[in-house]
């Protein structure tokens, strides 16, 4: 299966599909932070390119309900349309099943309300992050090792010129259970892929 992770610089949910054997590649305007099959450059140059699965982060620095304070601003300035038209161009690209991430934004009031939204301690991390997902042909994500601890440690992080960065990683165990998950629903049916051997 092919594998699109857009606006991904970590590598972590390429490589959560890629080691289970599909073809998974990163985009993003920065480089990979660790090495493994990566494009830099906008996500638009590869949306078109056959891919079966896409997983989306797209920046939610002008969409999350944690800036609103500074909304006013980001209307005035056309950022939240920006942001906005972003995201439907995702939720538009000709790719059968996809993933939209996201913390509570815009897009839930704007453009639809998500379809699940998790948080990291359903996945090994004791921790509280919202997390939306806007889902096309995909299952909802199980929960795979619910923990105690319910610390915000993301909301916390001191200021600093990667805050930003920090707070946008995925979740190891997130991007394992999308891997396992999402990497097994979208394969053909054992029946399935023996009619297709006699095709």
């Amino acid at each position: 299966m092919r594998v699109l992770v857009a606006c991904e610089y970590s590598g972590r949910v390429r490589d959560a599909f890629r080691r289970r054997g599909h073809d998974a590649i990163s985009c993003d305007l920065l480089p990979t932070e660790v090495p493994g099959p990566h494009y830099q450059g906008p996500v638009q140059d590869l949306l078109s390119d056959g891919f079966d699965l896409m997983v989306a982060h797209p920046p939610c620095t002008d969409l999350a309900i944690s800036g609103c304070r500074w909304f006013g601003q980001k209307y005035a300035d056309g950022r939240v349309d920006r942001a906005l038209a972003f995201v439907r161009l995702l939720m538009d690209a000709p790719i059968e099943r996809w993933c939209i991430e996201n913390p509570v934004s815009l897009i839930n009031s704007r453009i639809r309300r998500p379809d699940q939204i998790i948080q990291p301690w359903q996945y090994g991390h004791g921790e509280v992050k919202a997390t939306c997902f806007w889902l096309k042909n995909l299952p909802r994500l199980q929960p795979t090792c619910c923990v105690e601890g319910r610390e915000e440690r993301v909301y916390l992080m001191p200021p600093g010129p990667d805050r930003w960065k920090e707070r946008s990683r995925t979740y190891e165990g997130v991007a394992e259970a999308m891997g396992n998950q999402w990497g097994e629903a979208v394969l053909p049916a054992p029946s399935e892929q023996l009619l297709l051997s006699f095709a």
